[in-house]
């Protein structure tokens, strides 16, 4: 089986080639696909040096400026579709995901998930770091999530993910509209509005040490009128006539 786990960066030098290295040194033949949005500090080339060395396991997909993380994540599911990967992650640069748990997203698919989330608000899950502000967010944006869309998920703005092929397959992604943190609760309430089965995995988020969070009052504004706009559309039949790929 083949397993892609696709990292989005912009200035991400810090950290970029000890993340790749805590990946691709696992058991269980990951791939490491950086999606790069121009960065000025050098990213791309860091991980072009590491493609010498491991280029049956190392990839990168350049892109001119700063389009934003669901544009990039998109990006690298075409790729890894085109590509025939069985598993495909997302996982962030900065270690606030700990490659180590990747295994245990693995094996929730393994196990009859189709997708598996890495979730800071179930039983075992946790943040470290976290400032009290951050924390009120995040909990209570994901409470407003769970009761304006009726989905089944502690924490629809996790940012650690395995999705099966097939999830990503049946999705139109062009017309997933959302960049910022909507987007991920974009991409979790079309997949579970597609029928498949979604399951939280208990991981510890620990808050990036090196870099700069790209946070932004955009993206909550984003995240909360994306939440509304969704279930608009999910309630007038509209969101899956235009998020579900006609199979052929």
């Amino acid at each position: 089986m083949k397993k892609i786990v696709i990292i989005p960066t912009y200035n991400e030098k810090e950290n970029i080639a000890a993340i790749i290295h805590a990946v691709i040194v696992l058991g269980n033949q990951y791939h490491v696909l950086v999606v790069d949005d121009g960065s000025p500090d050098g990213t791309a080339s860091i991980v072009k040096g590491l493609m010498q060395e491991h280029p049956d396991k190392i990839f990168i997909q350049e892109r001119k400026g700063k389009l934003g993380l669901g544009t990039a994540y998109i990006h690298g599911f075409k790729w890894a579709l085109a590509n025939q990967y069985d598993y495909i992650f997302e996982m962030d640069a900065d270690f606030s995901h700990n490659p180590l748990d990747l295994d245990r997203l693995l094996a929730a698919c393994e196990n009859g998930a189709d997708v598996a989330i890495g979730s800071r608000y179930v039983k075992g899950g946790a943040t470290e770091n976290w400032p009290l502000d951050r924390l009120i967010y995040s909990k209570g944006g994901s409470l407003y999530t769970r009761i304006i869309t009726g989905m089944p998920v502690k924490d629809p703005t996790a940012g650690f993910m395995c999705y099966k092929h097939k999830v990503l397959a049946s999705m139109q992604l062009d017309n997933i509209k959302f960049i910022g943190y909507a987007f991920q609760i974009e991409m979790k309430f079309a997949s579970w509005r597609l029928g498949f089965k979604l399951k939280e995995v208990p991981i510890t988020f620990i808050d990036r040490k090196i870099g700069i969070s790209k946070m932004s009052k955009g993206i909550i504004k984003e995240a909360v009128l994306g939440v509304l706009s969704m279930q608009w559309q999910s309630f007038t039949g509209r969101f899956i006539k235009h998020i579900k790929r006609e199979q052929l």
